[in-house]
C-alpha cells in the first residue's frame, strides 16, 4: 500500500500505528483496516461536531446526510481528515457530488501542499488576499490558521501594510481577477515579473494567478451555499440575518407554491424539449445579435441590495482600494471593453497548455475539474430520472462566462433565455459578481422543487465557470507579454 501523501505542517495529534510509524501516514505494518479503526471514534466525534450547527445554513443538516448518503463520498471525507485532521464544511458539501469532490480535493491538496514555485506560507497569505476581496471570512480565518501552521510570519496577519513588497505588488491584479478580469492587461503582468528587487518568476506568478482565481472563485461557492464558520474558527462571520429572512426550501414546495414549483419544472422540461428538437440554425450575425442582447440584459439582473456593507477590520486589512468592486462588462454610456472571443483563446488549446508547462501537473488537475464538473449528470431533474440535461448545464455555463464578457460563437445565447428563470440569473449573477451580497432567499427562490445537491451542482458550475473565466483573462495576458 502507498503512503498517503503527507501535509506540509502539523496536522492535529493522532496515535501511532503499533509498528511505531510516523502519525498521519498508513504503513504496511499496521495495516489500513487497523489504522481506519483506530480513528473512527475521533472521525465521528469530529464530524458530529461539525453536524451540530450544520455545515451550511441554506441547506438543513438532514438533507445533506440525506442526499449524501446516496453517494459515495464517505472515504473522500475520511481521506479528508486523516490528511487535514478535519472535515471542512466545504468538503461536507460538496460530498453531495463525490465525483467532483475527488477532483477538487486533489487539486486544492496540490496548489497548497506539493513541491511548486512558491513558499508555503505566501500560498496560504494569497488565498487571504484572495477571499478577503469578497469578505470571505471563513476561508480567510481557515488560511489565517494555515499560515500559522506552516511557519508563516505572525506580523503579516497584521495587514497587507507587514507583509513583503513582493506580496503586495499582488494587490492590483487580485482586485481586478476577483472583479473586472477583462481589464487585465500585459502590462500588468510585466510589471510584476519586471519590478525590481521584488520581481516574481513567471512559474510563481503562474502560480499566484491560479491561486487567487481559485479562492475568488471558493468564495463564491462558500456564499452561494452559505456554509457556515468551523466550529474552531474565531471570529468568523456567522450568517447574517440576511441568509436567515427565508422559510426553508422544504416550507416553499407545500402547498399551492409547491404545486407552482411543480408547474415550473414541468415547462422547463418542455421548454428543453423543445429546443432539441428545433431544426434551425440561426446564422452567425443572428447568434452574436443573440449574445449581445443577453450580454446586455444582464446588466438589469442584479440582487436588489447593492448598498456597501462595512468590511470588519479582521478582512480590511488585507484589502487596498476596497470601493472597487464587479461592474457591469456592458455599461450603459460607456465604451463596451471588445468582447472576449472564446475560439480566440481557449483552455484546451492555449490555458492549459501553458500552465502546464510552467507548473506541471497543475494544468492537467485542473482540465479534469473542469470536464468533470461540465460533464456531471445523474440523468435526473426534480422529480425526473432519464433526462439529458447536458443543454442545460451548458446554458448556466456560458452564461456565466457571458457576464464576464466571453461569446462563444457557436452557442445560441437564445438558449439562455429560454432555459434560466429570472430567479436563476440573479441568483448566478450574484454568486459570481457579488458573492458576499447571497442571501438565502435568492437560493430557495429559483428551481423550488429541485433537490439541494441539484442547486450545489449549480454552485460547483459557478464555481469552475467563474475561474476558468478569471483565468483565460488572466493567461491571455501572459501569452501577450511573451509574445
Amino acid at each position: 500500500m502507498e503512503l498517503l501523501p503527507r501535509r506540509v505542517g502539523p496536522l492535529l495529534p493522532l496515535p501511532s500505528g503499533e509498528c511505531g510509524c510516523t502519525p498521519g501516514l498508513l504503513c504496511r505494518e499496521s495495516g489500513e483496516d487497523g489504522y481506519f479503526r483506530a480513528r473512527e471514534q475521533e472521525r465521528r466525534v469530529n464530524i458530529t461536531q461539525q453536524l451540530v450547527r450544520g455545515p451550511s445554513s441554506f441547506i438543513p443538516v438532514g438533507q445533506i446526510v440525506q442526499e449524501g448518503a446516496q453517494t459515495d463520498g464517505r472515504h473522500l471525507f475520511l481521506e479528508a481528515f486523516v490528511s487535514t485532521g478535519r472535515v471542512e464544511h466545504t468538503t461536507m458539501v460538496m460530498g453531495l457530488h463525490p465525483e467532483y469532490l475527488a477532483r477538487f480535493w486533489k487539486t486544492q491538496y496540490h496548489l497548497l501542499h506539493m513541491d511548486g514555485p512558491l513558499p508555503f506560507p505566501d500560498r496560504h497569505y494569497v488565498a487571504i488576499m484572495a477571499a478577503a476581496r469578497h469578505q470571505c471570512s471563513y476561508l480567510v480565518n481557515l488560511h489565517m490558521s494555515e499560515f500559522l501552521q506552516v511557519g508563516g510570519n505572525p506580523e503579516w496577519l497584521h495587514g497587507l501594510q507587514c507583509a513583503p513588497q513582493k506580496l503586495r505588488n499582488l494587490n492590483e491584479i487580485n482586485k481586478i481577477l476577483a472583479h473586472r478580469p477583462w481589464l487585465v492587461t500585459k502590462e500588468h503582468i510585466e510589471a510584476l515579473l519586471k519590478t525590481e528587487q521584488s520581481s516574481w518568476s513567471l512559474a510563481e506568478l503562474i502560480h499566484a494567478l491560479v491561486l487567487l482565481t481559485h479562492y475568488h472563485s471558493l468564495a463564491s461557492f462558500v456564499f452561494g451555499c452559505g456554509i457556515n464558520p468551523e466550529s474552531d474558527q474565531e471570529g468568523g462571520r456567522p450568517p447574517s440575518p440576511r441568509n436567515c429572512e427565508s422559510t426553508n426550501q422544504e416550507d416553499m414546495i407545500n402547498g399551492s407554491s409547491g404545486r407552482d414549483a411543480m408547474q415550473e419544472v414541468e415547462a422547463l422540461m418542455e421548454r428543453m424539449k423543445l429546443l432539441q428538437l428545433e431544426e434551425e440554425v440561426a446564422s452567425q450575425e443572428e447568434m452574436e445579435t443573440r449574445f449581445e442582447k443577453e450580454k446586455a440584459e444582464s446588466s438589469f439582473v442584479a440582487p436588489a441590495d447593492l448598498a456597501d456593507h462595512a468590511l470588519t477590520p479582521s478582512i480590511l486589512c488585507f484589502v487596498e482600494d476596497p470601493e472597487f468592486g464587479y461592474q457591469d462588462f456592458t455599461r450603459r454610456g460607456e465604451q463596451t471593453p471588445p468582447t472576449f472571443r472564446a475560439q480566440d483563446y481557449t483552455w484546451e488549446d492555449h490555458g492549459y497548455s501553458l500552465i502546464n508547462r510552467l507548473l506541471p501537473e497543475v494544468g492537467q488537475l485542473l482540465d479534469e475539474k473542469f470536464q468533470v464538473v461540465y460533464n456531471l449528470t445523474y440523468h435526473t431533474m426534480a422529480m425526473h430520472s432519464g433526462v439529458d440535461t447536458s443543454m442545460l448545464r451548458r446554458a448556466i455555463w456560458n452564461y456565466i462566462h457571458c457576464v464576464f464578457g466571453i461569446r462563444y460563437d457557436d452557442y445560441d445565447y437564445g438558449e439562455v433565455n429560454q432555459l434560466l428563470e429570472r430567479s436563476l440569473k440573479v441568483y448566478i449573477k450574484t454568486v459570481a459578481c457579488y458573492p458576499e451580497k447571497t442571501n438565502k432567499r435568492m437560493y430557495t427562490g429559483f428551481w423550488r422543487h429541485f433537490r439541494h445537491s441539484e442547486k450545489v451542482h449549480v454552485n460547483l458550475l459557478l464555481l469552475e465557470a467563474r475561474m476558468q473565466a478569471a483565468l483565460l483573462y488572466a493567461l491571455r495576458a501572459i501569452t501577450r507579454y511573451m509574445t
